[in-house]
């Protein structure tokens, strides 16, 4: 007579109940994780990570010695974040590299307490307002569909009807994009930093949550409905990282591309597939992990979770697939290093399309790093880019609002 458990099982069926509880728990395990990664992507975080620490700080010596991290190696100028971000620093050049840490020189500091900082971050952000910058500026508002969202206006050395949008990344503002305020300026071009729904500046969606370009680029088209309002005949659209994805998401479906001549792409992301990828394999999430996000967030069911509005279309997201849909000069710039957005994507866009894509790839720089890195060469490729689009021939342009795109 066969052996039976206390219940009355065989040991066959022992088995299989306890493989079935397993799969149960390793099923809801890996739920569990899909779903805090999907809320991970799409919900704006309230506070960034101080993943340097401050070892020494000279105030007379002008010097502050950090340790040593991917970021507080790299050569140039950088912000430097302190105390949960309620300080503010610039840092120079390395001064000293040793067992103990990174020496290196301080700039500035624009507030905060210096001193007592224990903890701090790097950022490309270098200025935090035009007013750094010596250049004559406004504050203006972009009526978007949610509301009044803050901008600044940095007009051109000249009059001008040349305009260039600078669109900022995931989990930063406006300031981000003060760097290129120079190169544009110095070619002719009135820069428009705006802000966009959900950064901490414009208005928030009625969800609060991020749609990687998908939503977004409806305040990048208002801020062109006021680019044209004052003036503009021409405009470059420009983003950085995931303002990457919302510059080409406004350059397929706005009603006024028909104005833009050229597009620039720092860090950006081409692909949010190819992107989430990689950040999941560095934090070794299993395949069925990813599957599972993705799954959230193009999901109307995924709304539960990830408490999206409406689902992505990531497809729609991928400009490496939709590289034979584009049509303007693309200066592209990226650094093989980037360590958060893979340049795997770009290359392949540029790749795809050599016919409209300029590739600047650098190597070290980091992400959203590459002026603070090498700031001439950066510079000097949007400059040279910019003459080179000036020079070719245009077509003529349809009135602003006459097409449609998908």
């Amino acid at each position: 007579m066969p052996r039976r458990d206390s219940r009355g099982r065989s040991p066959l069926a022992s088995v299989l109940w306890g493989l079935a509880g397993l799969g149960a728990v390793v099923g809801l395990g890996v739920a569990v994780l899909s779903a805090m990664v999907a809320r991970t992507v799409v919900i704006p975080p309230s506070r960034r990570e101080d993943d340097i620490r401050i070892l020494r700080y000279d105030a007379g010596a002008r010097t502050i010695t950090l340790s040593a991290t991917p970021d507080s190696l790299l050569t140039g100028e950088y912000s430097f974040w302190f105390s949960g971000d309620s300080g503010h620093a610039r840092v120079g050049e390395i001064i000293e590299l040793d067992r103990f840490g990174v020496t290196r020189e301080v700039l500035g500091v624009d507030f905060g307490d210096l001193v007592r900082a224990r903890r701090g971050r790097f950022s490309g952000w270098f200025w935090l307002t035009p007013r750094s910058l010596g250049v004559p500026y406004e504050n203006v508002s972009i009526a978007t569909p949610l509301g009044a969202a803050p901008a600044w206006f940095v007009p051109a050395e000249a009059d001008s009807d040349r305009w260039v949008i600078q669109v900022h990344g995931r989990a930063v503002r406006r300031a981000e994009t003060l760097r290129a305020v120079n190169p544009f300026r110095s070619a002719g071009y009135h820069s428009l930093l705006i802000s966009y729904r959900n950064d901490g500046e414009a208005p928030r969606s009625a969800d609060y949550r991020y749609a990687l370009g998908d939503r977004e680029w409806v305040d990048v088209d208002a801020a062109m409905a006021y680019a044209i309002s004052r003036g503009a005949r021409e405009i470059v659209l420009m983003g950085w990282s995931m303002g990457g994805a919302t510059v080409l998401q406004a350059l397929t479906r706005s009603p006024r591309a028909a104005l833009v001549t050229g597009v620039v792409l720092e860090s950006p992301v081409v692909d949010w597939i190819a992107t989430l990828d990689f950040q999941a394999r560095m934090r070794r999430l299993p395949g069925v992990v990813r599957w599972g996000v993705y799954a959230l967030i193009r999901s109307r069911w995924g709304r539960i979770v990830t408490g999206l509005a409406e689902p992505l279309d990531l497809e729609r997201l991928d400009f490496v697939s939709r590289a034979a849909e584009l049509e303007h000069p693309i200066l592209l710039l990226h650094s093989v290093d980037d360590g958060f957005v893979p340049a795997t994507a770009s290359i392949a866009l540029a790749a795809a399309r050599p016919d409209i894509v300029t590739f600047e790839e650098f190597t070290v720089a980091r992400h959203t790093k590459l002026w603070n890195y090498d700031r001439t060469r950066w510079e000097d490729a949007i400059r040279n880019w910019l003459a080179g689009v000036e020079a070719m021939p245009q077509g003529d342009q349809e009135p602003a609002g006459s097409s449609q795109r998908a």
